[in-house]
């Protein structure tokens, strides 16, 4: 571990922390209709649209709006891959995708997954990329930011019937937020060297007298969108490793910055909103912690080396390099790593299949936390409200006390519901990767035996559940067990999740706010950070550590060994 290490991760913490506070004030004005200088363009989409910008929606309402919303779109980007060869923007003349990957890669991108069971530069045409991919990273990146602000309103006030109008926040996080940053992002991001084009594929002729087909399109605008919407899915293969999405140090500062920004700004919008900083800086504060340690932890892991090159009389200096960029070096990579993990992102600049095993054992448990450290847009805000909760909860039982949070009675209703959600969660990916892992398709699509081929499969559905997007590269995904099974996953991950937190909003919004008192448990000191970051590793972590324990923590004994798989 170098300073230089150590000032790049203090670097990346402060800008991200420092920029999420006036973003998050700036997302408070958005959310409340407070923001009028894209007047014009919005009345001009609710026309075209029919939306009623006035008309409030109950959160069946809200609920009904976004599944609507989603299916569309599920069946509009299954239709574009389909018909790729068909569409225009094609200069490859790319074929369609099989049905089953198709499906796959619908249900990713509609669900802010975007995990990638494909090579994109090989697979999907420049005008699909542009028009039916990167327009999904939009759209599921906004519908999360929604259902955030949706839940933001059930504290605000009492007796309250109605979330908010779906399509209202929709159009507008999208036009002031996600459209002018990712349009700056991206044009920086072509200045740095990503290319922006719709022509064909760049033909080089070697010194050998060969050629090599190098892939160009509409990137820059795809990569920014790809990080500023944790979304995570690359224009090629490499993704954030390849010089054209991430050319320099300076562009991997600041697609980090990107993909961290808004998990951090939620929760200082969820404090202005309810007129109680203090509230929106508690949860704040636990993902900071959690994710900072973690970043630590991942360096650590990779800085001291592989201790068979060690044994062997190796140098372990600078560490563990393998699958990491030289340009880069290890803690560039392995805060981006955590950083995308964190998040549900799932974009890398390095690949976590060459990690140490505790070095990989880190991403894996920061999604399997539930995504929520700060989280990917607008759900790591929503899922850390539901650790709220079951915190108030747990705070309460021990005082013997009706649980509150924020003036609002938390009864049973709304404890079964959080349950519910966490326990969906911790099904698809216990049940999918042991269930994958007695197959011969899902054996056959692993890499690795041993502990690494169970991390593997472990680590693909945890990605597909949490709606994350990577994967430890080992694994050959695109086969019908993978293809139905995690496309499954990553629906219910998301739409399953979500479900029960507008019921929870709903409950909530509808109960009276009632004033602070003497026994109330206070939600905005440090006590109840410790409490909350204790409650999201037990409740969230520890029912993962058996299957973590037969994986990454035994190949990390097994290589001090000296065994290897």
């Amino acid at each position: 571990m170098t300073v230089a290490g150590w000032a790049y991760m203090a670097l990346v913490f402060i800008l991200v922390l420092g920029g999420a506070i006036p973003l998050g004030l700036y997302i408070a004005r958005i959310l409340s209709g407070e923001l009028h200088f894209l007047a014009p363009v919005e009345r001009g989409i609710y026309a075209v649209c029919g939306i009623d910008r006035d008309r409030p929606m109950r959160w069946q309402e809200y609920t009904v709006a976004l599944l609507l919303l989603s299916v569309i779109h599920i069946v509009l980007l299954y239709a574009i891959l389909r018909l790729q060869q068909f569409l225009p923007f094609n200069p490859q003349h790319i074929g369609p995708m099989s049905p089953r990957l198709a499906f796959n890669t619908a249900a990713s991108f509609a669900t802010n997954t975007n995990w990638q069971a494909y090579v994109p530069e090989a697979q999907i045409s420049n005008g699909a990329q542009m028009f039916g991919l990167a327009v999904h990273m939009f759209i599921s990146a906004a519908a999360g930011i929604a259902v955030a602000g949706a839940v933001m309103r059930a504290f605000t006030g009492s007796g309250l019937q109605s979330l908010g109008n779906f399509y209202v926040d929709l159009t507008r996080i999208t036009l002031y937020l996600l459209l002018p940053v990712t349009i700056v992002a991206a044009l920086f991001l072509v200045w740095s060297g990503s290319p922006q084009t719709f022509a064909p594929f760049a033909t080089a002729h070697t010194l050998f007298g060969g050629s090599q087909t190098i892939a160009v399109g509409p990137m820059a605008l795809q990569e920014a969108i790809k990080e500023f919407g944790t979304n995570g899915g690359g224009f090629v293969n490499a993704n954030s490793a390849h010089p054209f999405e991430n050319p320099t140090i300076w562009t991997n500062l600041l697609e980090n910055w990107l993909l961290l920004v808004i998990g951090f700004a939620l929760p200082i919008t969820f404090g202005r909103m309810i007129g109680k900083p203090r509230q929106g800086f508690a949860l704040y504060g636990a993902m900071a912690i959690i994710l900072i340690a973690a970043c630590i932890g991942t360096y650590a892991a990779e800085a001291q080396g592989n201790p068979l090159h060690i044994a062997a009389g190796v140098s372990a200096t600078p560490g563990n390099m393998e699958g990491k960029e030289v340009r880069f070096g290890i803690a560039p990579s392995t805060t981006f790593n955590v950083s995308a993990t964190g998040t549900s992102t799932g974009a890398v600049d390095s690949f976590t299949d060459s990690y140490m095993p505790l070095g990989g054992a880190i991403p894996m448990f920061m999604m399997q936390l539930g995504e929520v450290t700060p989280g990917g847009v607008g759900s790591g805000f929503y899922t850390i409200v539901i650790f709220a909760l079951l915190s108030v909860f747990v705070a309460g039982l021990m005082v013997g006390r009706t649980p509150e949070y924020l003036g609002k009675k938390v009864q049973a209703k709304e404890i079964k519901l959080a349950m519910l959600s966490v326990l969906i969660l911790t099904f698809f990916i216990l049940v999918g990767g042991g269930f994958s892992l007695i197959t011969k398709t899902g054996l056959g699509a692993l890499a690795n035996a041993g502990p690494h081929g169970l991390s593997e499969m472990l680590y693909a559905w945890t990605s597909a559940t949490e709606n994350n997007g990577s994967a430890m590269a080992g694994l050959s995904a695109d086969n019908p067990l993978l293809d139905y099974g995690l496309g499954t996953a990553m629906l219910f991950g998301r739409f399953a999740f979500m479900i029960p937190v507008l019921a929870i909003a709903g409950s909530l919004a509808a109960k009276p706010k009632l004033p602070e008192g003497s026994g109330t448990f206070p939600t905005d000191n440090a006590l109840f950070v410790a409490l909350l970051i204790g409650v999201i590793i037990i409740l969230g972590g520890l029912q993962f550590m058996p299957a973590d324990t037969l994986g990454p923590l035994a190949e990390h004994f097994a290589l001090f060994a000296g065994k290897t798989y």
